[in-house]
């Protein structure tokens, strides 16, 4: 299946499949970009506990990633990878802590969800199986972010608070930033009970055409919710040109055949990983 859309490419390259924004290709000689495909990878470098994995599930981890690093012309030791725990914290990633093998699951990133750097050869990594990945690039200033949103930080607003960020830290504007949107779950297959759905009524109440974003099912007991539209619409509030948000389109419970989602594979589930560097 080709996944490719007029948003994204679907490369098949030395055994890896990913996806590239067409966007973000237009400025491939500042930066290398990908989102994972294949439900055969696993991104995956801690438990959810923070346990370690086994030797040999890390070690295959590390393998796919290489492997997706090398197919983009870059290197695995340049990977740095928050944590992720459905917070609203961005960092700044301002230089890479070890210099021969990747900064996975350090202190200095935990309980961090989103990543901001300007240093060139740092690969912001995140991972999700379901959850949005949102990938930030200011071609003026030469600023790139990464982030982790599920439901959780799109109540938090993560993405708005990286492009605060970027504000604060490097002085871009946000009428100059690029945000592409990885795939993940969508409208279609995000449903939730009736707290949640208050809880997204009550935060996003200032959205226009909300009954839209949030719709009661046909059982009347639970909604589905669009949390791409309320990133795309919040970041807009917060100065993004909408033809600089750029939507892969794609759901991963759609094609949970080539992209890992949790709501299919429950406990155990994988992870697919977006990755972008300043080269």
């Amino acid at each position: 299946m080709d996944l490719s859309n007029e948003n994204v490419l679907h490369i098949h390259k030395d055994g890896v499949e990913y996806l590239q924004f067409k966007k973000l290709l237009a400025y491939q000689d500042i930066i290398n970009h990908a989102y994972s495909l294949g439900i055969d990878k696993n991104y995956r470098t801690a438990k959810a506990n923070k346990e370690k994995l086994k030797q040999e599930t890390y070690e295959k981890a590390l393998r796919d990633y290489e492997n997706l690093c090398k197919a983009i012309h870059s290197k695995v030791e340049h990977l740095v990878k928050t944590n992720q725990e459905h917070t609203d914290e961005v960092k700044i990633a301002k230089e890479k802590i070890n210099k021969t093998e990747p900064d996975f699951n350090l202190e200095q990133y935990a309980r961090t969800d989103g990543l901001v750097t300007k240093q060139k050869d740092i690969m912001l990594a995140t991972t999700n199986a379901d959850c949005i990945l949102l990938l930030f690039f200011d071609p003026e200033k030469r600023v790139i972010a990464n982030t982790h949103s599920g439901w959780r930080g799109t109540l938090q607003r993560i993405s708005v608070k990286t492009v605060q960020k970027m504000k604060q830290e490097f002085n871009c504007k946000a009428e100059d930033i690029i945000c592409c949107l990885c795939p993940s779950i969508r409208k279609c297959h995000f449903e939730v009970e009736k707290e949640v759905k208050e809880s997204f009524e009550k935060e996003f109440q200032d959205l226009k055409n909300l009954e839209e974003i949030i719709e009661e099912t046909v059982s009347n007991e639970k909604w589905h919710i669009d949390t791409i539209k309320i990133n795309e619409l919040i970041l807009q509030k917060e100065g993004l040109k909408p033809e600089n948000i750029i939507d892969s389109g794609i759901c991963s419970v759609c094609q949970s055949d080539c992209i890992h989602s949790y709501r299919i594979e429950k406990q155990g589930y994988g992870l697919n990983t977006a990755l972008i560097e300043l080269k």
